[in-house]
């Protein structure tokens, strides 16, 4: 049986040899060097195989250690785990433990305090009633280290571990009693104005801040002093005097009697606009009304030196009995001396002809003013129309919920109505009394004509 598989295993080797003889034959007969080539090849393949068993061993050999370090970590963490859950479990039954303590020294607390409690709120609400008060005076401005005190003052009583001292107590009177004895001072102190960080300012009262001759505001959401945009007129000068005063001087000024708000009053004036913007407020209107005032104003002055000459003249001319045709009397005189022989109703007819053509010169002017008088009213009430119009305008765009502004708006629009009036009674009273000396001196002229006619009747 082996010699059979012998042969057999003979039979197939034998071929596989002689092709392998007969491919590798040329390229032994081909060069020697081959044959080292080959074995170079096999050395390295050798190597590599070694090579690669080696790191094989290394990596195995490092996943082992890795898997062992893990091992070794997750073993701890356990243990770490079974720790904090031992002192979670301790510090559970001390909190439950000090709970129970704290609810004993509460207890124990309010028993001890008594009457006190109640001494401690009435204490907390007027620090809160001095707190806010504070925060409106303007005394703030100079003592501002009180609002922080009575913040930390009605924490520290409104906390139930911690209990005010008794300087604390006493600097609650202290701060009440200062605010009332400031009340009644005038003091000179540096402050932050706007953007000046050191700023003399004088304080009067509680009433009003000055400085450098400026009335100051006091806002008492930022804290913050500034100058008013707009200053109060004819009060400057007295409170650049003050400042510059000495103690036991008396200067008179001006202050703001709302007290504490720290100048609303005194706002609420210099808010108010003044004539030039009242006029300003009137708009075209306004314009047009102002320019027919003036010319009628410029009418009646023209109107009124001309009478006043014609009146002048007049009496020269009843005074002498030479004739000067300067003056509607004298010429009125020329006409009746030019026609001495003409009848009684012929001269009467001749001087009435001169009376209607000297009472147009001395009326000239009046109609207008008359005119005036009587469009200025409707102006007015033109502008104000028109400035309504506008008003409704904006309340159908913005609404009605700012009264101010609609109070505002309404206001503007009457100011046409006032200018008209303001235009019309005095162009009224004017016409007026022009009318009435233009009639006087037609009187005059009347009554020396019908005695010139009476006269030559009696001849």
């Amino acid at each position: 049986m082996k010699n059979q598989v012998a042969t057999a295993h003979y039979s197939i080797i034998t071929p596989v040899v002689l092709f392998l003889l007969a491919i590798g034959m040329p390229s032994i007969t081909m060069a020697a060097d081959d044959d080292l080539s080959m074995n170079k090849l096999l050395q390295q393949v050798k190597e590599g195989r070694s090579k690669d068993a080696a790191d094989n061993k290394k990596r195995e050999q490092a996943f082992i250690a890795e898997r062992q370090q893990q091992e070794a970590r997750i073993k701890k963490a356990m243990m770490d785990v079974r720790s904090l859950e031992a002192k979670s479990e301790l510090l559970e039954q001390r909190f439950n433990a000090n709970e129970l303590l704290v609810e004993e020294k509460r207890q124990q607390r309010n028993e001890r305090l008594g009457s006190l409690k109640e001494l401690f709120g009435h204490l907390t609400g007027a620090a809160g009633d001095m707190r806010s008060r504070f925060r409106n005076s303007i005394t703030t401005s100079q003592f501002r280290d009180r609002e922080l005190f009575l913040n930390s003052l009605i924490k520290k009583m409104n906390s139930d571990a911690d209990l005010p001292t008794l300087e604390e107590i006493e600097r609650v009177w202290f701060e009440l009693h200062r605010e009332m004895t400031e009340s009644g001072r005038i003091v000179k102190y540096g402050t932050v104005v706007g953007t000046e960080k050191a700023r003399e300012v004088v304080r009067i009262g509680l009433f009003n801040l000055v400085s450098k001759g400026d009335y100051l505001a006091y806002d008492a959401d930022t804290r913050s002093v500034s100058v008013l945009p707009r200053q109060p007129q004819g009060l400057l000068q007295s409170a650049k005097k003050l400042q510059a005063s000495s103690s036991g001087d008396v200067i008179p000024v001006g202050l703001d009697p709302t007290g504490a708000a720290g100048g609303g009053f005194l706002k609420a004036i210099i808010n108010t606009p003044t004539l030039e913007e009242r006029w300003q407020q009137g708009r075209q209107v306004g314009f047009i009304i102002t320019i027919v005032g003036a010319f009628a104003v410029l009418v009646a002055a023209w109107r009124f030196l001309m009478l006043s000459l014609i009146s002048m003249k007049i009496s020269s001319q009843l005074k002498r009995k030479e004739i000067k045709t300067n003056n509607p009397l004298g010429r009125i005189l020329r006409v009746a001396e030019d026609n001495k022989a003409s009848d009684t109703e012929s001269l009467e007819l001749k001087i009435g002809e001169a009376i209607l053509k000297e009472s147009p010169k001395i009326q000239s002017g009046l109609s207008l003013l008359k005119i005036i008088a009587m469009v200025a009213p409707l102006l007015g009430l033109l502008g104000t129309v028109t400035g309504m119009i506008i008003v409704f305008q904006a309340i159908t765009i913005y609404g009605a919920g700012d009264p101010k502004a609609m109070a505002g708006g309404i206001s503007s629009a009457l100011v046409t109505t006032v200018l008209g009036l303001i235009v019309a009674i005095p162009t009224l009273l004017m016409h007026t009394l022009l009318n009435s000396k233009a009639r006087k001196l037609l009187h005059v002229l009347e009554e020396q004509s019908a005695g010139i006619v009476a006269e030559r009747s009696g001849r």
